[in-house]
């Protein structure tokens, strides 16, 4: 058993297919400890070179919903009332305390995820933004209807 630090990416894949040979030893065993050693140090590498970012707290919430078969009416009582829910899901309102330690106890998402600031979605060109755009209404539709279109009011016209 010669186990060394992994250093490279050579040495992670060596790892690797060591840790596939050893693969079901027996606990206990001198197999069994190197194969524990071998993936503590893979992981270690893995934290250091492969970081996984938090999820967007929004990202998540949507997850959440997608995983447990639900839509954005689950969030009315949770979030707060429909309008609420649609300000928060369309980022346009932060997150409150209150409404994240509800969604923490009634969704169980990690309070980590979603203490975490919303990112902006990314620029999109116009054709796609559209699309979302009509998907995101159609999903926000399901509360109950969607938000009314404000009519443009002309300028007022200077009195002679």
């Amino acid at each position: 058993m010669e186990i060394r630090p992994i250093r490279t990416g050579a040495d992670y894949e060596a790892a690797l297919r060591r840790i596939e040979t050893l693969w079901g030893a027996d606990a206990g065993t001198p197999n069994g400890d190197e194969l524990d050693v071998l993936v503590t140090l893979t992981e270690a590498y893995e934290r250091e070179r492969f970081p996984i970012d938090e999820p967007d707290p929004i990202e998540a919430i949507k997850f959440r919903l997608e995983q447990a078969g639900k839509d954005y009416r689950d969030l009315i009582g949770v979030i707060g009332q429909r309008t609420r829910v649609y300000e928060v899901m369309r980022r346009a309102r932060p997150l409150s305390l209150n409404m994240i330690r509800n969604l923490h106890h009634k969704l169980d998402i990690p309070a980590e995820v979603l203490i975490q600031p919303m990112r902006k979605p990314a620029r999109r060109s116009p054709e796609s933004a559209k699309a979302i755009e009509r998907e995101s209404d159609r999903r926000l539709g399901s509360l109950g209807g969607t938000m009314p279109k404000l009519k443009k009011i002309p300028p007022r016209r200077a009195a002679n």
